[in-house]
């Protein structure tokens, strides 16, 4: 059932690019595998599946020893400060950096650790006041606080509201493109992932220039 789900998302991933005339394989897929054992990530892993996404690093610190060593995962959930070093240890991306004290003790810890971590600013370009994030214009100066470290900033991420129309996550998502464009614009780098789109708007998300992808319950079912 989860080979059949992912080629499935798989095929409307390369609809969704085609239709917004954009390249083959531009949007990467990231597996949530929140909550789900060990066994049920070694079944998508066996489907092909290489990206999965976990929330919560204490799961994630249990779970990279029992799965293959070549598979690339991401901390796609709120990153507390003392949590950091488990974090880099077995996270290659985090997600979730939504402040400039935060970047700074991934930067101090990674050269520590001789790492080098791929970073996502989470900006909350809803303005939900129940939603973490930095407001869009804190990202330049958190990105050039961490210039200078190991961290290496790759672009943004983004959550919508779960009751969202249409239209809003047009706007939302596109705001994201437009922020990493301004960005890029005014600091002379590129910043080229967009992590923004879950199961229920990844489509949307797709077709205002999401890199990855975010879907848990349309591979692996409900929790």
């Amino acid at each position: 059932m989860i080979s059949v789900n992912l080629n499935a998302i798989r095929e409307r991933i390369d609809a969704e690019l085609q239709k917004a005339g954009r390249n083959p394989g531009e949007t990467r897929l990231l597996a949530v595998s929140k909550t789900f054992p060990p066994s049920i990530i070694q079944e998508a892993y066996d489907a092909g599946q290489r990206l999965f996404g976990e929330n919560k690093v204490q799961e994630l610190k249990e779970k990279t020893p029992l799965l293959p060593d070549d598979i690339e995962w991401h901390l796609i959930g709120h990153l507390q400060q003392n949590k950091v070093k488990n974090a880099i240890q077995n996270a290659a991306w985090i997600h979730s950096v939504d402040s400039e004290k935060l970047l700074a003790r991934i930067n101090r810890i990674a050269d520590e650790l001789g790492a080098a971590p791929k970073v996502l600013l989470e900006i909350n370009i809803s303005g939900e006041a129940s939603k973490i994030g930095l407001v869009p214009d804190q990202a330049e100066q958190v990105i050039e606080s961490g210039l200078q470290g190991p961290a290496i900033c790759k672009g943004l991420m983004t959550m919508a509201p779960a009751d969202a129309t249409e239209s809003e996550l047009h706007s939302i998502f596109a705001g994201l493109r437009k922020l990493r464009d301004k960005l890029e614009q005014n600091l002379g780098r590129k910043f080229p992932e967009l992590s923004m789109g879950m199961t229920a708007d990844f489509p949307i998300a797709i077709a205002e220039g999401a890199t990855i992808v975010r879907i848990g319950s349309a591979i692996f079912g409900h929790r």
